[in-house]
């Protein structure tokens, strides 16, 4: 059975359509070689059969009978267009919380628990190569890349052995922070104003696809590196975060009901801008890099 990576490109009218990358650097689009299976519309729509998709789809990488696109030829989408939820896992290495003087901050899971929040989804999401427009309600907007989980199947009440059945692979997500919009002086006894500087337009570059969980057996041993421009500054091992994906998996199913295609942002190791005081502009450009998945990379400029 042959591998592949489930992602989304642009069509002749610009419109997504699902497709899967195997060797060779090629795509298959997926309506044109399954035009009958009914889960084949778009990759929200594979997420959500992933147990019937996932062995239909290697058997198409192995022998594809549509016609095939070269990945260089096409403009490839976020995988995930309107993912129904992102959650994001704060502190979540050690060495991060130092750097953001968040060490009494739950880091210390024998006596704490994850810290979550969520991003708003439809406005957040754009996709490798897009634009990073800068918010002008900000003058401090700072990377984080990270290793980013897609839920495959419903998930309620999920015991921890049982966790990894319900990951259907693994994408690179860059939480971007809009460092001077994390407190409020109009509402000074709330500590951090999550929603004020995580949520504005373009504050979630995500893909460049999803590697399917059984292609990466071991996520922890994955190097998650991050450069603005020609500099590296972030570069640590997955192993490293403090709650991993499990355990984040049984918190948040404890809650509610974790969806397919809803994707848990596992946090951020040390690197990222604020320590140093430096922050994105207009110019640069931020690249994410996971070994096993791939590269998310964004231009910046001046938004409105």
């Amino acid at each position: 059975m042959g591998s592949f990576k489930l992602l989304n490109y642009a069509g002749a009218g610009a419109e997504a359509r699902p497709g899967i990358l195997i060797s060779g650097e090629r795509v298959l689009d997926l309506r044109e070689a399954l035009p009958d299976s009914g889960w084949a519309v778009s990759t929200l729509s594979v997420l959500n059969a992933w147990h019937t998709a996932l062995p239909m789809l290697r058997s198409l990488a192995a022998s594809p009978t549509a016609l095939l696109r070269p990945l260089a030829s096409l403009r490839v989408l976020a995988p995930l267009l309107y993912p129904p939820a992102i959650y994001c896992t704060g502190a979540n290495y050690k060495a991060h919380a130092k750097e953001m003087n968040a060490e009494d901050a739950g880091v210390d899971k024998t006596t704490g628990q994850p810290y979550l929040f969520l991003k708003s989804a439809p406005h957040c999401v754009i996709g490798p190569g897009d634009t990073i427009h800068l918010p002008r309600v900000s003058q401090k907007v700072d990377w984080e890349g990270e290793f980013a989980v897609v839920i495959g199947r419903n998930a309620r009440n999920v015991k921890l052995d049982d966790a990894m059945r319900y990951v259907a692979g693994y994408t690179i997500m860059n939480d971007l922070s809009a460092r001077d919009l994390s407190r409020r002086p109009d509402w000074p006894r709330w500590n951090i104003d999550w929603f004020g500087h995580k949520n504005f337009e373009n504050a979630a570059p995500l893909g460049p696809w999803i590697t399917p969980a059984e292609d990466i057996p071991d996520p922890y041993a994955c190097t998650l590196r991050t450069w603005v421009n020609q500099e590296k500054m972030q570069d640590a091992l997955v192993s490293q975060l403090i709650f991993n994906i499990a355990e984040l998996i049984e918190y948040l199913s404890r809650r509610m009901t974790l969806l397919p295609g809803d994707v848990i942002a596992t946090g951020t190791p040390s690197g990222v801008g604020r320590p140093r005081g430096i922050f994105l502009k207009p110019g640069d450009t931020v690249r994410v890099e996971i070994s096993g998945i791939g590269v998310l990379e964004n231009p910046v400029v001046q938004g409105e």
